[in-house]
């Protein structure tokens, strides 16, 4: 047995997730797979070439042995919708997708395995990619009370573009876009997740709820520049309007990504609009980033902005006409590039 499932690239509503507000997704032409088969045994393990190392363990003893311990947490998850496993796996797992770099490679894991424990299980189940897209988010973040909304996992399970909206209740809406390639170019610096959540999420949230005394009912979906916004101070009032504006740019994403005839200029320009706020008032930029994305707008592509959580990690350009020379542009910046096009979502290979 062996499954596949894509990375993703976050088009617009970088960092809105977690705050309940939409996103629009893309998942990527590069994989990650594990294969194996079931073992005579009740022992698991799991061979990650890619990393040099091999992970082992038995079905009776799931009990965490690190603060991310997801392949034991996939496991009892599946085991929590009602799967039985008598047998233990041998598996390999390995990647396409860049690692820690905001492209998702742990969520397509994630994904993978628990559409590889769904085959596996001693009674098979065929639960839709919507399905196991939620039983991969319990198992990466509920399990573990990890920051971060559910866009990874519901874009790398399903699969090419999708409008996710998370609260009041859970609503994807497959966009049937026509895209060209992108250029994914990875800075190879590490991302600072922590010090980026912090002014990101954790002091978004704080601004809200001292909104919320001025505002009644308040959140981030109602928000404008109409409410009283007189007990801010000047940096919360920028992070706020920040906020504002991607909402903005986000739904003038959807409308021109759902017409007939996309104008491709339009779709570059507003990644070139959501990056300004991501990079000014966010913060989450980093110089090399910056350089890259430079150079590949002098190379002629439309628009492109960072990718992920920030501080480091993945850019994406948009350049459907001369994505080789923007690629060499964003190279010679220092970056590794990939290119990439939309993607199918999780499916079993063989």
């Amino acid at each position: 047995m062996e499954i596949s499932t894509p990375g993703r690239i976050c088009l617009f509503g970088e960092h809105q997730d977690y705050l309940g507000l939409p996103i629009i997704a893309m998942a990527i032409s590069l994989r990650s797979y594990i294969k194996g088969d079931k073992a005579t045994n009740k022992q698991v393990t799991i061979r990650k070439p890619d990393l040099d190392d091999t992970e082992s363990f038995f079905l009776d003893d799931l009990i965490y042995d690190n603060k991310r311990d997801y392949y034991k947490s996939g496991i009892k998850v599946c085991m929590n919708e009602g799967l039985s496993f008598s047998h233990g796996f041998n598996c390999e797992v390995s990647s396409k997708i860049p690692i820690q770099s905001g492209t998702s490679s742990s969520s397509a894991i994630m994904v993978s395995w628990i559409h590889f424990l769904s085959q596996m299980a001693d009674e098979p189940v065929l639960w839709d990619l919507k399905k196991i897209a939620e039983i991969a988010y319990r198992a990466e973040s509920l399990e573990f009370n990890e920051p971060g909304g559910m866009m990874d996992q519901y874009t790398t399970s399903i699969g090419g573009f999708i409008h996710l909206e998370s609260q009041p209740s859970i609503k994807i809406e497959k966009i049937n876009a026509k895209l060209g390639t992108f250029i994914l170019g990875d800075s190879l610096e590490p991302k600072d997740t922590m010090r980026v959540l912090f002014r990101c999420k954790d002091s978004r949230l704080e601004l809200m709820k001292k909104l919320e005394f001025r505002n009644p009912g308040i959140d981030f979906k109602s928000c404008s520049s109409n409410h009283d916004l007189t007990n801010l101070d000047n940096d919360e009032k920028e992070l706020y309007f920040g906020t504002i504006k991607n909402k903005e740019i986000l739904n003038e994403a959807l409308l021109e990504l759902n017409k007939d005839k996309i104008d491709h200029k339009i779709i570059g320009q507003l990644l070139n609009d959501h990056h300004s706020v991501l990079r000014d008032i966010l913060q989450i930029s980093t110089e090399k980033i910056e350089n890259m994305l430079e150079a590949a707008l002098n190379a002629g592509a439309y628009g492109g902005k960072i990718n992920g959580s920030g501080g480091g990690g993945c850019m994406f350009a948009y350049a459907p006409d001369n994505p080789e020379k923007v690629a060499e542009a964003i190279k010679n910046a220092g970056g590794k590039t990939y290119l990439i096009h939309s993607d199918i979502g999780t499916q079993i290979e063989k």
